[in-house]
């Protein structure tokens, strides 16, 4: 059964019903979000027996908990555990001192090999309910070690000048940061001198109520090859505003010689973003950005760019859309959704050429300058909504023989899909980041004469429950008949 039915299925009317709001449960499945649900049947006010759905975090399918929901009953319910009765055998001991507080983490009670196996089975379960063979989906390519994997983290400061990660589901509570075990040491001490500096000289933090304060959020990222970290503080003023930044720099520069970028981004908005900063952007100290590797490509990195957060796990990425796609030197290609040439730059050099196409201009302004950094000219890079930008491709250089996509969360939608369908390139390497909208967007191109041929799950994130995958389709001749009259 697919993971969507798997979600929907109901339970047995005889599920045990423990007196007032105290339940002994056994945790069913996990939800989209990776928590434990538990159904159990009780009493309404009427007598009648109804059913309540709890969403209980951190816990493992099969495992019997003991919870207590408060008072007043609804059909959905979430709770904490205060029990666990019988623990799965792939429960451990969560390594950091800020689990199940701190918003960053969500599986780090599950052992790393129970959490591979929690992902494969999840793609296997959307592309099943997509109507795919499930045994297409190979088992999850995990990561050599799944601590200290990050190159990206951002932080909020709290209203009293306090620096850390939100509570989980609550935007307003900061746990102050004192460890973290998914980023690299460096990283945390720089965003720990960051810390410190705001709270010895008493500064304050943006109040979301009353939208006082002077800091926001503080990014941070760093390469893992040329150890260059990027600080970017946000905040509501501009630094001549705020005499102790010049303390900051000059910490940062005694303290922390491979900080190579420390800036200071306005933003004045309601809207508390750390992307946001639509005002002026004051570069403290150094270039405004860093330069990063990947597959031996150099990349810029801004304080804006979206560059995978785990660069290990983003080279097997490539790899693996590489030894799928089979890019050919008389071919051309198509890179959709291609950021700032991620995917691009490996596969322009083996290819006659390749044409990028992404909606955010910076995006497409950092693509080009990568190319022309590592000395590729065969590309051709355009800033250009997804669907509109594939038929300006296609009229200009025809239909490519590969064509790979790595859209957002969101997925590609129907239309784009159908575009690409029409489009009747020969193999498509879709890389997802969610495996829901993957299926979704896969089964779009059935009708067209697409047949999935692998599925590989990659850990792009251990100790959470998000999976990346990467896919190949190869064009046959079993078009729809309807569609085949519309390709004519």
């Amino acid at each position: 059964m697919g993971y969507e039915q798997f979600l929907r299925e109901e339970v047995e009317e005889d599920a045990p019903l423990i007196e007032g709001t105290r339940y002994n449960v056994q945790v069913e499945r996990l939800d989209k979000r990776g928590s434990g649900q538990a159904v159990v049947w009780r009493e309404n006010k009427k007598g009648n027996m109804g059913k309540l759905r709890l969403t209980i975090p951190y816990t493992i399918p099969g495992e019997e908990v003991h919870v207590t929901v408060a008072e007043p009953l609804k059909r959905r319910w979430k709770t904490t555990v205060d029990e666990i009765v019988k623990p799965h055998p792939d429960r451990v001991e969560a390594a950091c001192k800020h689990f199940e507080r701190c918003g960053g983490c969500s599986w780090q009670h599950y052992s790393y090999e129970g959490q591979l196996r929690e992902k494969t089975n999840l793609v296997k379960g959307y592309v099943q309910g997509a109507g795919f063979d499930p045994d297409l989906v190979e088992s999850t390519v995990g990561a050599e070690s799944p601590w200290h994997y990050r190159n990206k983290m951002e932080y909020t400061f709290g209203a009293d000048g306090s620096l850390g990660m939100h509570e989980p589901g609550d935007f307003r509570t900061i746990v102050p940061l004192e460890e973290c075990l998914i980023m690299r040491p460096d990283m945390k001490a720089a965003v720990l001198e960051v810390g410190s500096w705001t709270k010895e000289h008493q500064l304050s933090g943006y109040n979301k109520d009353t939208h006082e304060g002077l800091l926001r959020h503080l990014m941070v990222r760093q390469s893992f090859v040329t150890d260059e970290i990027l600080l970017a503080v946000f905040a509501t003023e501009a630094p001549d505003a705020v005499p102790e930044v010049k303390e900051l720099m000059k910490r940062i520069e005694k303290n922390h010689p491979n900080v190579k970028s420390l800036m200071w981004l306005e933003n004045r908005d309601i809207a508390d973003r750390a992307q946001a900063a639509d005002e002026d952007i004051h570069l403290l100290a150094g270039r405004d950005f860093i330069y990063d590797e990947l597959m031996g490509y150099r990349f810029r990195v801004w304080y804006d760019t979206f560059f995978q957060p785990n660069p290990k796990q983003a080279q097997k990425l490539v790899e693996l859309a590489m030894e799928m796609g089979q890019p050919k030197a008389d071919e051309s290609m198509i890179d959709l959704f291609c950021g700032v040439g991620t995917f691009s730059l490996p596969f322009a050099t083996r290819v006659k050429k390749l044409a990028g196409i992404e909606i955010v201009e910076t995006s497409i302004q950092s693509a080009k300058r990568n190319a022309s950094d590592n000395e590729i000219d065969n590309t051709y890079f355009l800033a250009k909504d997804a669907r509109k930008g594939i038929d300006e491709v296609l009229e200009q250089f025809g239909t490519p023989e590969l064509l790979l996509l790595d859209p957002p969360r969101s997925g590609a939608g129907g239309k784009v899909m159908r575009r690409i369908g029409r489009a009747q390139p020969s193999r498509i390497v879709y890389v997802s980041c969610n495996p829901e909208t993957f299926a979704e967007d896969i089964k779009q191109l059935e009708p067209y004469g697409y047949k999935l041929r692998k599925v590989q799950p990659v850990d792009m994130f251990p100790q959470t429950f998000h999976v990346e995958c990467v896919s190949l389709l190869e064009l046959t001749d079993d078009v729809d008949e309807e569609v085949r009259r519309e390709l004519m």
